[in-house]
């Protein structure tokens, strides 16, 4: 039976991480957004402060019985989520520790690779200026020689990819194959071939560094592949597509959409305040029809924020019972991402003025809410995956 129903535990870390949103992370938001590509070093007060509650003693481990429903670190992960980027979604990214690569890492590396890697701060690299939702299209190499590979190549809007100090890079193993070739490798950064060659100026979450990464000759050891390097086959002997690196997805769209649910709260939060000071207050004891155009206007994005937060619960709660949900990822990302965009534009245009001034920080909402939209695949893309599973159709079938 799924329950979406937040434990006390989870609660309790809710609470602890609006209060650093608030008080730790609000009042450097937009000193942070003018001064792009500044090092936001409060920032790392606040990992300490989130690290510290991850390892706190939670009292003895007991065994599982069969059957049990679980919330676990999975659903801890988009509760933390929903608080922070209430607070801020740039000095979030921005926040020493781990990155989009971590959980690519968490998700196909072996135990020797999680023990060496999964506490580094790791960056993932696959955007490429001829790719973008198109991952089979990857034009990267890597090539074995003797213990290494070979990676050449160029990457760009790659998040934290300066800050960085692990990165986890798609390539191609023979371009000829197109998806079924595609492996994902484990980079350090500070190997020799490997370079940070500009930072991006963007619309939003500037506080966080999007950098372009060039791979000229870059050797690795051959043990930093993700997965295995056989090329899969089915069962007619054709080369199968890369479901291996695509796992990396399952992980992360639920977290990116529970980013999308903090930004949009934190914008009908604000909203509502503002409007509530001009006589114009949501009280849901009104018939709909008894509505202002504006009060009718806030319910309706309120019941869209609620359906998108309910489906990133249960994505997570999914992967935390050790559920497929491939489909359901890409469900929360796509309504997520769109409820997010749709909100902060909106709450900008109901509070006019004050909404498009800088002496507020709703414009900066909109601004960051784009990016996750986008990011960790497009709204069109997730909506193809969607499609796919719903009509049980291949790639191939269905493009």
């Amino acid at each position: 039976m799924i329950n979406l129903e937040l434990s006390k535990k989870h609660e309790e870390t809710f609470g602890q991480v609006m209060m650093l949103a608030e008080h730790m992370m609000r009042p450097y938001s937009r000193k942070y957004d003018k001064e792009e590509h500044t090092y936001p070093k409060e920032m790392e007060e606040v990992a300490k402060l989130i690290g510290g509650a991850r390892s706190a003693p939670s009292g003895p481990k007991t065994s599982i019985p069969a059957g049990t429903v679980v919330n676990g670190g999975n659903m801890g992960a988009v509760v933390g989520l929903f608080g922070l980027c209430w607070g801020d979604v740039g000095l979030f990214l921005a926040m020493p520790g781990s990155g989009l690569g971590n959980a690519a890492i968490t998700a196909v590396g072996t135990p020797e690779q999680v023990k060496k890697y999964g506490g580094s701060y790791a960056a993932m690299c696959i955007t490429e200026p001829g790719t973008g939702s198109d991952s089979a299209s990857i034009s990267t190499t890597a090539v074995a020689d003797g213990d290494e590979w070979v990676l050449n190549g160029e990457k760009i809007y790659v998040t934290d990819g300066e800050r960085s100090d692990t990165l986890v890079v798609w390539a191609t193993l023979d371009k000829s194959l197109g998806k079924a070739a595609i492996k994902s490798f484990i980079v350090e950064k500070g190997t020799p071939g490997c370079e940070v060659t500009r930072l991006e100026h963007k619309l939003g979450i500037r506080a966080s560094d999007t950098a372009a990464i060039s791979f000229n000759d870059c050797r690795i050891p051959k043990t930093n592949i993700l997965g295995s390097a056989e090329l899969a086959t089915d069962a007619e002997g054709r080369k199968k597509a890369f479901g291996g690196v695509m796992q990396t997805f399952d992980n992360t769209r639920p977290p990116v959409a529970a980013m999308a649910i903090g930004a949009s709260r934190a914008a009908l939060d604000m909203s509502r305040e503002l409007l509530k000071e001009e006589g114009v207050e949501l009280k849901f004891d009104k018939k709909p029809a008894n509505l202002t155009a504006v009060e009718a206007e806030l319910c309706q994005m309120e019941a869209e924020w609620h359906g998108a937060r309910l489906l990133v619960l249960k994505a997570a709660w999914m992967a935390d019972n050790k559920m497929p949900n491939s489909m359901e990822a890409s469900m929360c990302k796509a309504k997520a991402g769109r409820v997010g965009n749709n909100i902060t534009l909106r709450c900008v245009a109901l509070c006019q003025s004050l909404g498009y001034s800088e002496n507020i920080l709703l414009e900066k909402f909109a601004r960051d809410s784009k990016i996750l939209d986008i990011f960790e695949g497009t709204q069109q893309i997730q909506q193809l995956i969607v499609a796919r599973r719903v009509l049980e159709k291949s790639s191939s079938e269905l493009k």
